[in-house]
């Protein structure tokens, strides 16, 4: 585990964050069953019966220090509906990347993914002192440069043919992979906006109560 981060819980309105856990996996398994999302061939999204390697995998990687894994949970229901992780950990120049990102489906393009990225933010810069926090994703997944974008995050560039895709609808694809940051000096606008974003958000959900 990485000195600089420890396990925390975030808490918000809308999402909690909590330390991955083992007995996440029933939760995860029916959350990744909505959508189907390991069919999304520029993403890597573990499969139902691969859920359990992957929560080991991520909590490995927490050992040897260069992750902190979260379960994406909906406050209401008190469920697992997807996985985060602070990655990529650089404590000596205390930097990270938010990314392994997935939610189910029906959680998707609502507040709670707003609130997370806020929470992980705010925590990076807040209370870790980051100088930077990097987004990576493959050039096709859309929807998540979009989003990533929204979050007010610039591009820094395009690696192209940066790694090997190996999901096995990709056989023998590259997979260019956009990489996105926001540092220590922006994240002030981020805040307000990110801020703006989920007070509007809230309004209409009291509104429509």
């Amino acid at each position: 585990m990485s000195p600089w981060i420890a396990p925390v819980t975030l808490s918000g309105q809308h999402v909690t964050l909590v330390p991955l856990a083992t007995e996440h996996h029933d939760d995860l398994v029916d959350s990744v069953r909505d959508g189907e999302l390991w069919n999304l061939w520029y993403t890597a999204i573990p499969a139902p019966d691969a859920m359990a390697a992957e929560i080991a995998r991520r909590l490995n990687l927490q050992t040897q220090g260069s992750m902190c894994p979260f379960a994406v949970l909906d406050p209401v229901s008190g469920r697992a509906v997807g996985m985060t992780t602070y990655m990529n950990i650089d404590t000596a120049n205390k930097r990270l990347e938010i990314g392994s990102t997935w939610y189910r489906k029906s959680v998707q393009r609502s507040p709670l993914n707003s609130e997370a990225k806020r929470l992980l933010l705010g925590h990076a810069f807040e209370q870790l002192n980051c100088i930077a926090v990097e987004f990576r994703t493959h050039f096709f997944n859309h929807q998540s440069r979009h989003a990533i974008e929204r979050l007010g995050a610039k591009l820094d560039g395009v690696l192209r043919s940066h790694q090997t895709n190996t999901h096995p609808l990709a056989a023998g694809a590259l997979r260019d992979t956009c990489v996105y940051s926001i540092i220590a000096s922006e994240w002030p606008s981020v805040r307000t906006h990110l801020n703006f974003q989920l007070n509007r958000a809230s309004h209409k959900d009291t509104r429509s109560c």
